[in-house]
């Protein structure tokens, strides 16, 4: 064994040497922070002894240690607290600070078993006293301290995870309200959500149902750009909104002003907008007044016919701040007819594994193939074949609502 400061430093660097030309190498990587040539040595021979293989690299100092975390990331780290720029826990709290995804084993004397139970407590996954550690022993608190570090990580990942889902579930339970109906008599209300793909994010669709005291039932339908917690958030507040405003009186071309004017101010980009569409029908009457805000158009029920119907209507939601117009239009409704209003998720899902999508006609020929069938099956049977279609591309990527109305 090798007993000067210049034979250890030697044998170190060749160490570090062989440790670089295999950094490739499967074998957990260490990276050793010591500024003692003669304590590295004796890290570098419990390497060698150990029965678990690993690429150990010696850096003299912390700063040495950040200029190799900036372009790798080891497995571990072997952290002496008596560095030339950083002691104590301070060293702990700053190599975190550097490499927190890192598992961390403090290097300590003798007498500092206090310190290493400190240094532990400050989030280093464990301590080692230097001279005092076997071999053996020393491979396994390399590889515990990986372990946890990867239990802790996964922990935390686990918990955001699960903060996420909650978060997005309230959000989807602003989107999805229950309809707001005096009376069932004369009106039948079918109302179906479907969340896009598990890999996609929240998206921003809603719907409501309204119905005030005079009879009249109004419905909404509505779909911000993009996905995500602020489009759904943004969502939320526009169907809280649209159903204070109907409940107010407010309807047509000032209802949608003023969902406009929400919309600009609580939008988290500009570039972000809204499409919807507004229907509202007194029971009794053969008719519906419609507004729509940039939204495609709706599916007309007849006895066994299933029609597309798109009436006249103005821009999106914030895309023409302040000089947008919105016309109301009036849609003829026969006697036991009904009306689908729906988002675009319904029909821009695949087909096939190629590009091409179910799209409006695709959805029309769906619907016509159901048209038979009563208010609930005939919306599930669509949703449903939509999502068949769309399988072999991993279901439909984007969330779908869809309203159906009767009404006598």
């Amino acid at each position: 064994m090798v007993t000067s400061q210049a034979g250890a430093a030697d044998l170190v660097r060749a160490a570090q040497a062989d440790a670089e030309a295999g950094w490739e190498r499967p074998e957990p990587s260490v990276l050793l922070v010591e500024d003692d040539p003669g304590d590295a040595l004796l890290v570098e021979e419990l390497v060698a002894d150990s029965a678990l293989k690993m690429r150990l690299r010696w850096v003299r100092s912390l700063t040495e240690a950040s200029q190799v975390l900036a372009t790798e990331v080891p497995d571990c780290v072997l952290l002496d607290l008596h560095l030339s720029d950083a002691r104590g826990l301070e060293a702990v709290s700053l190599l975190q600070a550097r490499a927190e995804h890192v598992a961390v084993v403090v290097l300590t004397g003798l007498a500092e078993e206090d310190t290493g139970l400190a240094a532990v407590a400050a989030g280093a996954q464990d301590y080692l006293v230097k001279g005092r550690v076997e071999p053996e022993l020393f491979g396994r608190a390399v590889r515990y301290a990986i372990q946890r570090k990867q239990a802790e990580q996964a922990a935390v990942a686990l918990q955001a995870s699960q903060m996420q889902a909650q978060e997005n579930a309230r959000l989807e339970r602003g989107l999805l309200p229950r309809p707001l109906l005096h009376t069932e008599e004369g009106v039948q209300v079918v109302a179906r959500y479907r969340p896009g793909r598990a890999q996609a994010l929240l998206g921003g669709d809603f719907y409501d149902i309204v119905q005030r005291a005079d009879g009249t039932v109004h419905a909404l339908v509505g779909d911000v750009s993009g996905h995500g917690p602020d489009e759904a958030a943004l969502g939320v507040a526009l169907r809280i909104a649209w159903r204070t405003l109907v409940l107010s009186g407010i309807t047509g071309a000032e209802q949608m002003s003023r969902l406009e004017e929400l919309l600009v101010a609580e939008r988290a980009r500009d570039e972000v907008f809204a499409t919807l569409v507004s229907l509202a029908a007194v029971p009794g009457e053969q008719r519906a007044r419609v507004v729509r805000a940039g939204h495609h158009g709706l599916l007309q029920r007849t006895g066994d016919d299933v029609e597309w119907v798109e009436v006249p209507g103005g821009p999106a939601l914030g895309m023409l701040p302040g000089g947008a117009r919105w016309p109301t239009a009036e849609l003829p409704v026969p006697s036991g007819g009904s009306v689908v209003l729906f988002t675009d998720g319904l029909f821009e899902g695949h087909v096939s594994r190629g590009p091409q999508r179910l799209g409006e006609e695709g959805l029309l020929d769906l619907a016509r193939k159901a048209a038979g069938l009563p208010a609930e099956e005939f919306v599930d049977r669509l949703i449903g074949r939509a999502e068949e279609l769309a399988e072999e591309r991993g279901g439909l990527a984007d969330d779908v609502a869809v309203v159906h109305l009767s009404w006598n």
